[in-house]
């Protein structure tokens, strides 16, 4: 390590490294060179790292395993050929257990693509995203409360003790992933009324915030992931109640608590950025007392749209073509 990687260690805020954390692979995982393209229809839509590579080499009908890309079978042509067969090789290995993120198999699928815009080309369970590095996309709604004496106050759910993900951390108010067959507005409504039962009516105070994205990595695989963030001004007398059994509890925390509460390792890490995002907005999170404000933003903001479309440029100029 240089001296100049000492001094930004040292010189970097809590955010900042929080920050860093939940784009764990943004920052680092290129650099390794250690995965695959994943390709469909000659586009590619994913990573796929070497033990994932290894399991998929055993379905050659299915996957076409070259020294930097794994490729969808062109011989699939349609949305729902492709998505079959990805289904059906994701339950065979499912049942011999060989990776721990599909013991949370859903029966819930997201789309895949390479941009949000673009015609998806299969589909994919949640849970098995992972293993190839796939753009997901999911709504966030940050309640909040205007106290008369406590001033901002943030409202916080406590994960369910028996979820397969981060059981029993802190995360957002509400938050889901955008499925098939809903929108970004249905998925609010419905994420809204499970987790906290926020009625029609409040849910009219409904207010778009933009985006945040970033790229994480864990044991479980990779996480690119673009979230529709939402504020909700909440009246002080309102207590979420949830319904879906997913939340062992709700709390309201005045700013000052809200960081302290992110910053804990009881937080759920891929939930801090949406948190983050809103303290920025509200003035909370400033260039006053972040010194390095302009890259906590920055991080706040990876574009994942273009991020596959870079990586493949790069591979070309080194004479590596997509499908190789």
């Amino acid at each position: 390590m240089n001296n100049s990687t000492v001094h930004e260690k040292h010189t970097m805020s809590k955010f900042l490294k929080l920050a860093h954390k939940f784009n764990s692979f943004y920052l680092n995982g290129f650099q390794k060179k250690e995965c695959r393209a994943f390709i469909v229809d000659g586009i590619q839509v994913g990573l796929v790292r070497a033990t994932v590579t290894i399991e998929l080499s055993r379905y050659p009908n299915v996957f076409i395993i070259n020294p930097n890309s794994v490729t969808l079978n062109p011989a699939f042509r349609d949305y729902d050929e492709r998505s079959a067969n990805i289904e059906s090789v994701l339950k065979d290995m499912k049942d011999k257990k060989l990776f721990i993120t599909l013991k949370g198999w859903r029966d819930e699928c997201y789309e895949v693509r390479t941009m949000f815009a673009d015609q998806p080309l299969l589909k994919m369970d949640r849970s098995a995203t992972c293993l190839f590095g796939i753009c997901n996309y999911g709504v966030d709604i940050n309640g909040y409360v205007n106290h008369p004496q406590k001033g901002l106050c943030i409202w916080l759910q406590q994960r369910s003790f028996t979820k397969q993900t981060w059981p029993g951390k802190w995360d957002n108010m509400v938050a889901g992933g955008l499925s098939v067959g809903y929108n970004i507005i249905e998925t609010a409504h419905k994420e809204g009324e499970e987790e906290a039962s926020l009625t029609a009516d409040l849910m009219k105070n409904l207010h778009s915030a933009g985006t945040v994205s970033f790229f994480y990595e864990s044991e479980r695989g990779l996480f690119p992931d673009t979230e529709f963030v939402f504020d909700l001004e909440l009246p002080p007398e309102f207590v979420p109640c949830n319904q879906d059994n997913e939340v062992e509890k709700f709390e309201l925390l005045t700013a000052c608590e809200t960081i302290n509460r992110i910053l804990s390792p009881d937080f759920k890490t891929t939930s801090c950025p949406v948190i983050i995002d809103f303290l920025i907005r509200h003035g909370v999170i400033n260039p006053e007392n972040e010194p390095r404000f302009p890259e906590l933003v920055e991080l706040l903001h990876v574009p994942l749209q273009s991020l596959y479309t870079k990586y493949d440029n790069v591979r070309t100029e080194n004479g590596l073509s997509k499908g190789e």
